[in-house]
């Protein structure tokens, strides 16, 4: 069974805890990341109405922390996320909770 990360943009309110969780977890020096967080905007909607989006996005170096997952436990950024718009499970039960454009299923690649 494949597992994968869900992830709701409409409901990251970028505090980098996910960020900061994963770092701790790897031991990531300064300038890598496994998750990391990206802003886009400020973008003007409409006169006095801006629109700010946060991003977490996992790189390379994300193996959806496999140590912690074969102890039963979730990846640290699930566990650490203050918005709580990050799931994890098997990739058909998340592709079933999609149910918005600002969902974003990752999966890890199979080497």
């Amino acid at each position: 069974m494949l597992n994968g990360l869900l992830i709701n943009y409409n409901f990251c309110t970028g505090c980098h805890s996910c960020e900061m969780a994963c770092k701790v977890e790897h031991g990531f020096q300064e300038g890598e990341w496994g998750i990391k967080l990206t802003q886009q905007g400020p973008d003007l909607v409409k006169e006095n109405t801006w629109e700010f989006n946060f991003i977490p996005t996992p790189t390379d170096r994300c193996d959806l922390c496999a140590d912690r997952v074969k102890e039963g436990r979730l990846p640290t950024c699930v566990h650490h996320c203050q918005g709580l718009c990050m799931e994890y499970g098997p990739v058909e039960e998340l592709a079933k909770r999609m149910t918005s454009s600002h969902m974003v299923l990752f999966t890890p690649c199979e080497e």
